[in-house]
Parts: C-alpha cells; sequence; structure tokens
C-alpha cells in the first residue's frame, strides 16, 4: 500500500493538491493512505522549503506547485 503524504500548512494550493490527490487515487484505484502533515518541523524535516510538496512512501515527488491531474496520476502509477 502507497503511503501519500500531502506537506502543507493549510494554504488554498495546499488544500487543491490535497483534493486532487484523493481524487486522482480514488479513479485510478490506487491503494494508498493519504495524509496531511501541517506542522512546520515535521515539513522541514523532508528538506521542502517550498509548499505544497508530495511526499510518496518518504520520497519527496513534488514540491513548491500542483501537477495536472494526469501528471499526478502518471507519477502515482509508476510508483504503484
Amino acid at each position: 500500500m502507497m503511503d501519500i503524504k500531502i506537506l502543507g500548512t493549510g494554504c488554498p494550493k495546499c488544500k487543491a493538491l490535497e483534493k486532487l490527490t484523493r481524487e486522482v487515487v480514488a479513479k485510478a484505484s490506487i491503494e494508498a493512505t493519504i495524509s496531511k502533515v501541517e506542522n512546520v518541523i515535521d515539513i522541514m524535516r523532508y528538506n521542502v522549503m517550498m509548499t505544497p510538496a508530495l511526499v510518496v512512501n518518504e520520497k519527496v515527488l513534488m514540491k513548491g506547485r500542483i501537477p495536472s491531474a494526469d501528471e499526478l496520476q502518471r507519477l502515482l502509477t509508476n510508483i504503484a
């Protein structure tokens, strides 16, 4: 099962990435747990200085922007 974390302090882009990720995971039937990390200290442990960021299985895949739905689906299905 994939472990997906959305890193962000609660800004609109962070919420948009979380929503998009949940939609893509559901659409692609990917088995995953999705959680949101909002604590700045926890976010900095991933060496992320720009949010939102997408972490899958403890690896930072994207930071500082929101991918398109197609790009996100490609990223996630290539890992699954």
